[in-house]
């Protein structure tokens, strides 16, 4: 039994969803708040001001008609959402001029679970409804919620992952009943020293959580998308494991956890390099397995780290930050095809961009 949605609706979150997934295409996840735009600025000495942020979203947004061939929505920042361009278009107008969806991320942030020992759950439920409504009506089709959880020798605990399951749960019923997709994102984090088997052990009990509340709260499986981790050791972990193993590793686990209703995964970076995350998401979609469902990303770090090493907040370097964008987003897009023959250079292509105890 689906929640109780109309034949209507139902045929329009299906439709975005297999929209946001359609074939070489991806997310670009622009939704950072303004503290981690500060943490990213200060990388490049510019100064975290609202006028900055939203020149470097224009930067983004405007990078050219290549943008559309390979992005098929953008998750969006409360602040975003309401900024225009410098001849006074909005953002979401320019976005949805090129074909490309906007979305909106609507979790308020992790915070300390009690009964826990150093585990979080993700707040912002209250007054969601309403919110979602008025997204809906400002042109969002889309909504993000992330929760976070940590692989150590006592975590995730039982009352972790029920509890982030749950919560992701609700937030998909609210989403669907106001028109929007919502992405379910139950992150783990790739702190640690765990090794791959592990990964894959742990991200096969954190998605049976998810799809059994999932199935729990009614929701409309064909009008969601789901945004996990891939498969991969910690960041300490001193063993070295290719891509087709991690690939064989995401694709076994999302095989045995994730319903064929399911119309598309788009996977986090977590922290990985630009390259590794399109060598990795490319490995994926390459493997021969069970996989009905698309496969392929909703990438941050892994889309934007050169292109702000090259805009580094100057005026005179927009193009090149498009530039290291597109490149970026081209190879994203061939990896979801699994045509991406690697090599693409940039200002922090090879660079790690794992951040401990990753928070938004």
């Amino acid at each position: 039994m689906d929640a109780p949605l109309t034949p209507e609706l139902k045929k329009e979150l299906a439709a975005t969803a297999n929209a946001i997934v359609s074939p070489g295409k991806g997310i670009l996840a622009a939704d950072e708040s303004t503290g981690t735009m500060g943490k990213r600025f200060a990388n490049i000495s510019v100064e975290n001001t609202e006028e900055n942020r939203r020149t470097y979203r224009q930067l983004l947004f405007s990078s050219g008609s290549e943008m559309p061939k390979y992005i098929s929505g953008v998750i969006l920042f409360h602040e975003t959402l309401y900024q225009k361009a410098d001849d006074g278009t909005p953002f979401v107008k320019m976005l949805q001029d090129q074909g490309i969806i906007p979305g909106i991320k609507v979790d308020k942030g992790v915070v300390p679970l009690s009964g826990t020992v150093g585990e979080g759950t993700t707040q912002g439920l209250d007054g969601l409804a309403e919110r979602c409504a008025q997204y809906y009506k400002d042109g969002c089709r889309f909504a993000k919620w992330r929760c976070v959880l940590k692989i150590s020798g006592t975590t995730p605990s039982y009352l972790a992952i029920t509890e982030n399951a749950n919560v992701l749960a609700r937030y998909a019923t609210i989403c669907q009943a106001n028109g929007l997709v919502p992405i379910v994102e139950p992150e783990i984090l790739p702190d640690g020293d765990h090794t791959l088997e592990t990964s894959q052990r742990i991200t096969e009990r954190v998605l049976s959580a998810t799809y059994k509340a999932l199935m729990d709260h009614h929701i409309y499986l064909e009008g969601t998308l789901l945004k996990p981790n891939m498969c991969t050791p910690g960041q300490s972990c001193s063993t070295r494991y290719t891509a087709e193993q991690i690939a064989a590793a995401t694709v076994t686990a999302l095989s045995r956890t994730v319903p064929a209703a399911v119309p598309g995964i788009v996977f986090l970076s977590g922290g990985q390099s630009e390259e590794d995350a399109s060598i990795n998401l490319n490995a994926i979609n390459q493997f021969q397995g069970k996989k009905p469902w698309k496969l392929t990303f909703s990438y941050g770090r892994a889309l934007q780290a050169s292109a702000l090493k090259a805009w580094a907040g100057k005026g005179d370097q927009i193009k090149a930050g498009q530039g290291a964008f597109l490149g970026r987003a081209k190879a994203a897009g061939e990896a979801a095809a699994g045509k991406y023959g690697g090599g693409v250079s940039g200002a922090a292509a090879a660079e790690s961009l794992f951040i401990k105890d990753h928070a938004y």
